[in-house]
C-alpha cells in the first residue's frame, strides 16, 4: 500500500519509531536494541552526554552517519533553562532539531505548558526545529503549532509509567486540530500500545523505557518496530466500523432456500 514518509526538519524518515538511549543495562545492549528497532532518529538527553575526555559516552555507540540525533532537554524546569540547554546542544554539534521538555512537576513529570509554549516560540524564531513534549490537550497542541513547532508530541500516559494510551479520544482531537505531525511521546508499555497510537492516525511514536526496561530490550525493540509498522498499515487500510450487533461474515442474501425444494 502506498504511504508517505515522515518529514521532520526538512529530512525524510522511513521509520516512524523514535527511540531513546537511557536506562539500558549497558551501552552495548542499547546499540543492539536501537538496531533492532529500525529507528532512524535517536533521542539523547543533553545533560547525560559526556564531553570529550570525560570517559565513555553513549555517543560512542551511535553512528551519526546512520542515525539522526534528537537532543532533548530532559531535566529542565524553566523556559530559560530549556532554551539555554538547546543553545549549548547546538554549539556542541548536536544539531538544531530538538525535543523540548519543560517539566512542571518532579513526581508526575507532566510538562509546564506555559513555559513550553514560551520556549517553543523563542527557539522556533531562532531557527530550531522544535518538537515539544506536551499534555494530550488539543488546545495547547494548536498553540504550539502556531508558535512554530515542527511537530507536537502529546503524552500517551506519564513518562515511564507503561500505562499505554489513556485517552485515545484526545489524540483524535489533536489530529483534527493541527496540521503538523503528531508523535505520541511517553507512556507506551508494550507493542499493542504503539499499534493503537498508529491505528488512531498518529504520525509516529517515541519511546524509551518500554524498550530499555523490558526483560529483553532487543526483542522488545523488534516487537515495537513491527507494531508501529502494523498500526500504520492498519490505519492506511481503514478499519471497519464498530457495531452493537453481529453482522454475518457469510451473508445469506441470494443463497437458495433449499428447505423448500
Amino acid at each position: 500500500m502506498y504511504d508517505t514518509s515522515l518529514w521532520l526538519g526538512g529530512k525524510e524518515f522511513k521509520s516512524r519509531l523514535i527511540v531513546g538511549t537511557g536506562k539500558y543495562p549497558s551501552f552495548e545492549n542499547m546499540r543492539e536494541a536501537i538496531e533492532a528497532s529500525g529507528a532512524e532518529i535517536v533521542t539523547v538527553a543533553v545533560r547525560r552526554v559526556s564531553l570529550p575526555g570525560q570517559g565513555e559516552s553513549l555517543l560512542d555507540y551511535i553512528d551519526p552517519k546512520k542515525y539522526t540525533l534528537l537532543p532533548n532537554t530532559a531535566g529542565c524546569y524553566t523556559a530559560d533553562e530549556t532554551v539555554r540547554t538547546c543553545y549549548l546542544s547546538r554549539e556542541a554539534g548536536l544539531g538544531s532539531m530538538v525535543k523540548l521538555e519543560v517539566i512542571g512537576d518532579s513526581r508526575t513529570l507532566f510538562p509546564d505548558v506555559i513555559g513550553l509554549l514560551e520556549a517553543t516560540r523563542t527557539l522556533a524564531k531562532d531557527g530550531f526545529t522544535v518538537l515539544p513534549y506536551t499534555n494530550d490537550d488539543p488546545i495547547m497542541c494548536k498553540k504550539l503549532e502556531d508558535a512554530g513547532a515542527a511537530a507536537v508530541m502529546p503524552l500517551g500516559a506519564p513518562i515511564g509509567s507503561g500505562l499505554g494510551i489513556r485517552n485515545p479520544y484526545n489524540l483524535k482531537l489533536i489530529l483534527e486540530a493541527v496540521t503538523v505531525p503528531v508523535i505520541v511521546d511517553a507512556g507506551v508499555g508494550t507493542a499493542s500500545d504503539a499499534a493503537i497510537a498508529m491505528e488512531l492516525g498518529c504520525d509516529g511514536v517515541l519511546m524509551n523505557t518500554a524498550i530499555a526496561g523490558a526483560k529483553d530490550p532487543v526483542a522488545m525493540a523488534s516487537a515495537m518496530r513491527m507494531a508501529v509498522e502494523a498500526g500504520r498499515l492498519a490505519f492506511k487500510a481503514g478499519r471497519i466500523g464498530k457495531k452493537l450487533y453481529a453482522t454475518a461474515s457469510s451473508p445469506i442474501e441470494g443463497v437458495p432456500d433449499w428447505s423448500t425444494s
